[in-house]
């Protein structure tokens, strides 16, 4: 790894865990109640709220889907002009590397919405598992192209075609093709 890129890394670790443990305080909960909500180890969640550890994207939604928050609000720096340049910033890298994922700004409303840029690597596949109740999944294909199952059901995209679905179904992102596929997502969430 770069040097830069394990600067990144740490910063992304350090500001995840000041995140995580400034909601877990803010909701009272212990280490271990939030271990029991996000499925994630008391240990890891430590390590995470520590910085020593630099959570997957697997982790990170796990998170997310248990304190019921956008995975924005644990990966964003709250400025109030922000911009987003491609390659540059937070990233969350799936466990099989298949897609990396870049949150392009924070939500400015708790609990709203949160906005993404993706690249799926060529011949391969995203499973991110169903999120939380009352997620909608807005994705537009920017470059390339890919198949989205969800619920075992296909749906052909190409450049510039969007989908919208609801983020609580199992859903799969597939790219066929040997070029780098190129997604923007919109999720929205809400206030239950």
């Amino acid at each position: 790894m770069e040097k830069s890129q394990q600067t990144d890394a740490e910063t992304l670790a350090k500001q995840v865990g000041l995140t995580l443990r400034r909601i877990r305080q803010e909701r009272g909960l212990s280490l271990q109640q939030l271990a029991d909500v996000t499925t994630v180890s008391k240990l890891t969640l430590g390590k995470i709220e520590r910085g020593e550890a630099n959570p997957s994207l697997a982790v990170i939604w796990k998170i997310a889907n248990g304190l019921e928050i956008p995975i924005s609000l644990l990966l964003n720096e709250h400025n109030e002009i922000k911009i987003s340049r491609k390659h540059k910033g937070n990233k969350v890298v799936s466990a099989n590397e298949a897609c990396t994922l870049e949150p392009m700004f924070d939500i400015s409303t708790f609990g709203s919405s949160e906005i993404h840029r993706a690249f799926l690597k060529p011949k391969s596949e995203y499973h991110p598992g169903a999120h939380q109740l009352g997620v909608v999944e807005y994705v537009t294909v920017m470059c390339g192209e890919m198949i989205i199952k969800i619920d075992d059901e296909p749906f052909h995209l190409f450049e510039y075609d969007s989908i919208k679905f609801n983020g609580d179904k199992e859903h799969t992102y597939i790219n066929p093709t040997n070029e780098t596929t190129v997604l923007h997502f919109v999720m929205t969430y809400s206030k239950s």
